[in-house]
């Protein structure tokens, strides 16, 4: 009952780094019947080939059997006739051999990736769980099979049927031929029943390949508590994320505060912003070394007042100096004239003071 509960929750499509995954751990989409499709139809290349180069083991078999009394077999000359014999082997199955392995590589390589994966030689429990081993017994893979089965039987039985049939009278008399004759004669039927063989499975291999890809597809589905999983491991917990951002805010915020007292003045709005900026002689431009809205707008004041920064309100400079400048930058050229003139002011009321002083 749980796994029927845990499959009924899996609603969703899986994200690609599911599908990367799962072809990672070697659970892939596929379907045996390609596979063999591409060994017949290799076989059958191989066979329409390669089929005369037979010829090239005859002769050093009948050299053999025909004069074998005169090759010596003791010592050194037992292994040169071997070797003369794996060599003659070797020249004339070698190309065949390789193209049937190519075959075999190709039926899983036009299906899915290279996979190097030693997942699948795992124990597990679920392997000779009984509840498991129904479930493959009388599952939907199990019917799918059944059903190839029988059709193959059936198609392959009607394949033979009309190949051979016509041939009836002509099998009878194949015991009467000449062996060289009858090579051939049984190689063009071979021939002609591999090549229906191969058109029949095609159809086969086409359609279980779909129907295993779209069972693979459902095994990879997800559940809505899968995807948030997925979400938090590849973008990164939300709720950490947030409270990161509050740290950095509050430690950039501290770093403001801090900055206040250095000011030469703060232009406000006169409540809603706050721009505290820096200049000494030789500096190039003035420095925003503070900015804030609202509360922290408030904050930068009540710093600024604590430490006789001079506070001058100007409330389109401030708007745009919050919007256009950045902490620890330089005021935009366009603001040069306006500031210049709001720190001239503030150095002349601070020399004033300065002289009523002495």
């Amino acid at each position: 009952m749980a796994d029927e509960n845990d499959t009924a929750d899996k609603t969703e499509d899986p994200t690609q780094k599911r599908l990367d995954d799962a072809q990672d751990r070697g659970d892939v989409a596929k379907s045996q019947e390609v596979n063999t499709w591409f060994m017949i139809a290799g076989a059958t290349l191989v066979l329409s080939t390669f089929s005369g180069s037979i010829g090239g083991i005859q002769l050093p078999l009948r050299n053999l059997i025909a004069n074998s009394w005169m090759f010596r077999v003791d010592g050194p000359a037992l292994m040169a006739l071997a070797r003369n014999l794996e060599y003659a082997l070797i020249a004339a199955l070698g190309v065949p051999l390789l193209m049937l392995a190519l075959a075999a590589i190709a039926g899983n390589m036009v299906q899915h990736r290279l996979v190097w994966s030693g997942e699948s030689l795992k124990p597990k429990l679920s392997k000779i769980s009984p509840a498991a081993g129904a479930k493959r017994i009388f599952g939907k893979q199990a019917a799918a099979n059944f059903a190839k089965g029988v059709f193959k039987l059936i198609a392959l039985g009607a394949v033979m049927t009309a190949i051979l049939w016509p041939e009836r009278h002509r099998l009878d008399s194949m015991m009467h031929f000449d062996p060289a004759e009858l090579l051939g004669v049984t190689t063009g039927l071979t021939l002609q029943l591999m090549g229906a063989v191969v058109v029949m499975l095609a159809a086969v291999a086409i359609a279980d390949y779909f129907f295993q890809y779209r069972q693979w597809y459902e095994r990879q589905k997800m559940s809505l508590q899968e995807m948030k999983e997925e979400f938090k491991q590849s973008e990164g917990d939300p709720h950490v994320k947030g409270r990161i951002r509050q740290l950095r805010q509050a430690r950039m915020k501290k770093r403001m505060m801090a900055a206040v007292p250095k000011a030469s003045v703060i232009i406000t709005n006169p409540t809603h912003y706050a721009v505290a900026l820096s200049y000494e002689r030789g500096m190039p431009a003035p420095v925003c070394v503070a900015k804030g809205t609202d509360l922290i707008a408030l904050k930068i004041r009540e710093v600024a007042g604590v430490h006789d920064i001079p506070i001058v309100e100007n409330v389109p400079l401030a708007r745009a100096l919050y919007a256009t400048v950045e902490i620890d930058d330089e005021i935009p050229v366009e603001h040069y004239h306006a500031v210049a003139e709001i720190i001239g002011y503030v150095m002349g009321i601070r020399r004033g003071l300065s002289g009523r002083r002495l």
